[in-house]
């Protein structure tokens, strides 16, 4: 009996260390929740912007030993999960992270629409969402809304008002006439850079010869081209997502769309563009940049696919990146893991990225690249709103 008792104690005094020990293990690490499309219209687009830029800072992190918060390294675990680019699955992610999985911190999800419609809720339990796949207008309404949220990538205006004015520089040049196609998918990022663009258009006294939209998945786009040819614009403009990107651009090419200016939205700067294009893609334009000769972009370009397997796009990957470059300097900072705390430290602090210095003007990037254009196998940068190292802008010289 004497013996069972001593047992017994041991066991009992063995199971209360492993329950306290538990705790100041689980403390040593910080979890990190990130869900955007893995299926889904959007899955391309994030399979290349996305994850891995996320996987590529939490390889960074973790090789260092982890996230400095006040005197401790703490390692990061990454839980992911699918959203198959729908706003429903994507806020069942969100309150499965906060609940269940209890995440201390989000990665937002990729996508412009599918950001709004998770914000509510990132803001209910009081997470920092720092939005970087989101290009939309009313932004600092977003973030007097939820002043948790910070956006990185641009505004639909800002990105509509630049391209105009590069076009309005071309036409001074005599290098492009009046006439422009503007046609949109019917999405949120679609929909708000045609509804800003146009009238910019107009505004500077270009004629809309062809407009029209088109639905998030739709598959044929040479009625698209065809009309738009049969217009006869000098400037195609397509505020575009990563599969009509393609598929116009495709379609173009076989169509021999004689014009001077060629612009399309999201994935014409990712290097499969690129490579599905070969020398067609030279002169296009396309939304977003970067100063590609940046020794900042070009070794995360490298580390990027050496640790992932997937070449970074030459835009809003290293914005995704940066953005996580910038959580984990807020953490550090305010040296806890407190989110208020860190949403505080974010909206005041002065952060070090690959995409330069950053600070957040009422939670908003101001400055940041507008237009892209595939220049001899290189994306550049060719219009920002203050970022400094642009490129000058080429003619779309034939298709062959």
């Amino acid at each position: 009996m004497e013996r069972r008792t001593v047992i017994k104690t041991l066991a009992a005094s063995l199971l209360a260390s492993a329950v306290l020990a538990g705790p100041a293990v689980a403390e040593d690490v910080i979890k990190i929740g990130a869900s955007a499309p893995k299926t889904g219209p959007l899955a391309g687009g994030a399979a290349v912007t996305y994850w891995p830029a996320v996987q590529l800072w939490v390889h960074d992190v973790n090789e260092r030993g982890g996230i400095d918060v006040g005197g401790t390294k703490m390692k990061v675990e990454l839980i992911e999960y699918d959203d198959r680019t729908s706003n429903e699955e994507a806020i069942k992610n969100v309150q499965r992270m906060a609940t269940v999985d209890k995440v201390d911190f989000i990665v937002p999800p990729y996508g412009t629409g599918i950001n709004l419609a998770v914000a509510p809720l990132i803001a209910k339990n009081g997470y920092p969402h720092i939005a970087v796949t989101a290009v939309a207008d009313g932004v600092d309404d977003f973030a007097s809304r939820w002043p948790n949220s910070f956006w990185t990538l641009g505004t639909s205006e800002g990105m509509a008002s630049s391209l105009v004015d590069l076009l309005k520089d071309m036409r001074e040049a005599g290098q492009i006439n009046d006439k422009v196609a503007v046609v949109n998918v019917a999405d949120a990022f679609g929909i708000e850079l045609a509804n800003t663009g146009k009238p910019a258009l107009k505004e500077a006294g270009f004629d809309i010869v062809y407009e029209t939209s088109y639905p998030l998945q739709q598959q044929d786009f040479a009625p698209i081209i065809s009309a738009a040819k049969n217009a006869g614009p000098d400037t195609f403009i397509a505020f575009s997502y990563p599969g009509d990107t393609f598929g116009l651009t495709k379609q173009a090419a076989i169509a021999d769309l004689p014009v001077k200016a060629y612009y399309v939205g999201v994935a014409t700067a990712f290097p499969a563009f690129a490579g599905a294009n070969g020398a067609a893609a030279n002169g296009v334009m396309g939304v977003g940049g970067v100063n590609a000769e940046s020794p900042a972009y070009q070794d995360f370009a490298k580390r990027q696919e050496e640790v992932t397997g997937v070449a970074p796009d030459y835009w809003a990957s290293p914005v995704q990146y940066a953005s996580l470059e910038v959580l984990e300097q807020a953490i550090t900072a305010v040296g806890s893991l407190d989110k208020a705390a860190v949403i505080e430290q974010l909206k005041s602090g002065t952060f070090e990225t690959i995409m330069g210095e950053w600070t957040f003007d009422n939670n908003v990037i101001r400055k940041f690249w507008t237009v892209g254009q595939w220049q001899d196998g290189v994306f550049h940068g060719i219009a920002s709103t203050g970022v400094g190292g642009e490129t000058a802008p080429i003619l779309k010289s034939g298709w062959n």
